[in-house]
């Protein structure tokens, strides 16, 4: 009777450990099968046309043949060998680097300014964020013939007036900004949308605690807000980077990588090979390196966050 005594202890544990495992199994498995539609979609029309890409770029493949032929590492040496694709890496640079401050800046600071707008901040929300909302297209044409047209712009009214300004879009100096401008018109209304809302998540104890302590608002936003905000402007900060990348639609839009190439990016670069030429290799190839500065800017947020999950 004793050893059945100790004995049953020993048997309950194990059994509670079995069940513990079963449940996690069935925990995992559940899981699993919710993941799966995601899994599934994303290799569809990711991982597929990652790999196509792939294996495209060692190829000579003109988006016709069905029998391309094998060139190796031809199509890499060739684009940066061409003096046109540092031209595009630099714009492509030059761009990211604007959008990482110009537009930051400018939503952090009105957002900051219509936080305390209780009634009137939804409505300031709604204009700023009109630019967003509108077609790529519709935003190019009113820029295109309402600010930099020479006849019906205010570049044109600037000249009737005797000022004398050239459009900036002809100028191989000044036409990536000034495509660069219409696209933070567009961009900034929504980083104000997502700043505005992480900042009014920030513990109302901690900025009346700041207040009592008598810290005037820079300290307040230093010490509290930013703080508070971080993880949200470490996301943005790597989403902008990685769209910065993949811009195209106002280039193509409003200059076509002119004048002179001097608003070339890579992703005007590439469909250039692919559609006007019929260099779906090489095409491919620019591609491949444009998904690498997006893997740089994905394991960077991926880093940033386990860091912060860490804290």
């Amino acid at each position: 009777m004793a050893q059945v005594e100790a004995v049953a202890p020993v048997i309950k544990n194990a059994r509670d450990k079995s069940a513990k495992k079963t449940t996690n199994k069935n925990r995992y498995r559940v899981h699993y099968l919710l993941l799966a539609p995601a899994l599934i979609l994303s290799m569809s029309i990711v991982l597929v046309p990652g790999a196509f890409t792939a294996l495209t770029s060692v190829t000579d493949w003109n988006g016709i043949d069905m029998s391309p032929n094998f060139v190796g590492a031809d199509n890499y040496l060739e684009i940066f060998g061409d003096p046109v694709f540092l031209t595009a890496l630099k714009n492509n640079i030059i761009w990211t680097l604007l959008f990482l401050t110009i537009p930051v800046a400018i939503g952090l600071g009105v957002a900051m300014l219509l936080l305390k707008r209780k009634r009137s901040r939804a409505v300031f929300q709604v204009i700023f964020l009109l630019p967003y909302v509108m077609a790529a297209v519709t935003n190019a044409m009113v820029w295109l013939n309402m600010i930099y047209s020479p006849i019906s712009g205010v570049i044109g009214f600037l000249n009737k007036q005797g000022f004398n300004i050239p459009s900036p879009l002809t100028n191989m100096d000044t036409a990536i900004y000034a495509v660069a401008a219409v696209d933070m018109w567009h961009y900034w209304g929504f980083l104000l949308v997502v700043y505005l809302a992480a900042l009014r998540q920030t513990p109302i104890e901690q900025i009346e605690a700041a207040q009592i302590e008598g810290a005037n608002s820079w300290q307040i936003f230093r010490n509290v807000y930013l703080p508070s905000i971080k993880p949200t402007m470490q996301l943005m900060f790597v989403m902008i980077m990685i769209f910065s990348f993949l811009t195209f639609d106002y280039i193509f839009l409003m200059t076509q990588g002119g004048p002179a190439h001097s608003t070339e990016m890579l992703s005007t670069f590439a469909y250039s090979f692919a559609f006007a030429t019929f260099q779906f290799g090489k095409a491919a190839a620019v591609g491949m390196v444009m998904g690498l500065f997006g893997l740089v800017g994905s394991i960077l947020y991926t880093k940033m966050s386990g860091k912060a999950a860490d804290e």
